[in-house]
């Protein structure tokens, strides 16, 4: 399958697996590339020298490309970018800041820049800043989200109509019908985050994955928007986080209450209780663990399949 994302990748096929924090470490990244995919490195978690490590153990790995996810409120972005550009990375997704401030020095070093948005509004600021792509995500997504809470199913059209780079599609996606639905709405390529949450190269620990595959309709929710919108399975922390809301509590008491490292000891670490679990709502429809190459196969195959069916109707 060729179109304007597999090409500008040089990839077999238009999914792209998304950078995550606490998911996405070489393990998954090369899984992803080697079946046909873009695999993303998550850098959002990790210090300097073990995104280092990541890269170097991701190109060991595949001869496939791949790239590194870097949210840019990164507090050492300098040395991120840095370390990225030695080690030879070619891809680059760009989140959670302004495209402008590193896509000209990146694409110099020949580099690919892709940014992550959440509106119409941002895709075309980053349009103008030059990036080769942007990934327009619908507040379905886990983790930190837009504040518009803007669907995919509107949000891709809107960018669509006004975009003129190559558009992927994220937030929501899990099956090749849904890749087929985005595509058919606009969509270039599709970013995947939940499914490959749940994959057995994903670095998330086991008893977190085992949440999502339980996870049914209506089990996560979008919160602590005063801080950065974030999309979470409910649990203990989730429903401390509601209590505090009934207070009318001030940002410095939100930020006590959620602390440091906390997404860690949840998703890494597997405290289920007192951890923060991002997780996307197609959770719900995430039923079992399954190979990297495997979740791919799937997809495609529902993807042509769903194609065939819309074809008859």
């Amino acid at each position: 399958m060729q179109n304007r994302i597999t090409q500008l990748f040089n990839i077999n096929y238009p999914i792209i697996q998304a950078g995550m924090i606490w998911n996405s470490g070489w393990r998954l990244a090369s899984a992803a590339s080697n079946a046909g995919a873009l695999g993303l490195i998550g850098a959002g978690s990790m210090y300097p020298d073990v995104l280092r490590e990541h890269i170097q153990k991701c190109k060991q790995a595949t001869d496939k490309p791949f790239g590194v996810n870097v949210p840019m409120l990164y507090p050492n972005i300098n040395e991120i970018m840095d370390i990225i550009v030695e080690e030879g990375v070619k891809i680059v997704f760009t989140s959670a800041g302004n495209p402008k401030t590193w896509t000209g020095w990146l694409q110099e070093k020949g580099i690919i820049v892709v940014h992550v948005v959440s509106s119409v509004k941002f895709a075309l600021k980053a349009q103008e800043a030059g990036v080769n792509a942007v990934v327009a995500e619908g507040f379905e997504a886990g983790g930190h989200n837009g504040r518009d809470e803007t669907t995919t199913l509107t949000l891709i059209p809107m960018v669509k109509e006004q975009l003129q780079i190559p558009l992927i599609a994220a937030g929501g996606i899990a099956t090749g019908q849904a890749m087929l639905a985005a595509m058919v709405l606009g969509a270039d390529g599709v970013q995947v985050g939940s499914r490959f949450v749940a994959s057995e190269e994903s670095s998330a620990h086991m008893a977190f994955k085992q949440v999502v595959v339980n996870a049914k309709e209506g089990d996560t929710q979008l919160t602590l928007k005063e801080l950065a919108p974030v999309r979470l399975i409910k649990n203990k922390f989730f429903n401390d986080v509601q209590e505090l809301y009934k207070t009318a509590p001030t940002v410095e008491q939100l930020k006590d209450l959620l602390g440091r490292a906390r997404a860690k000891r949840g998703m890494f670490e597997g405290d289920l209780e007192d951890g923060e679990l991002e997780i996307g709502q197609i959770a719900g429809l995430i039923h079992d663990i399954k190979p990297t190459a495997q979740i791919v196969k799937d997809m495609m195959q529902e993807f042509e399949e769903a194609k065939r069916s819309a074809l008859n109707l």
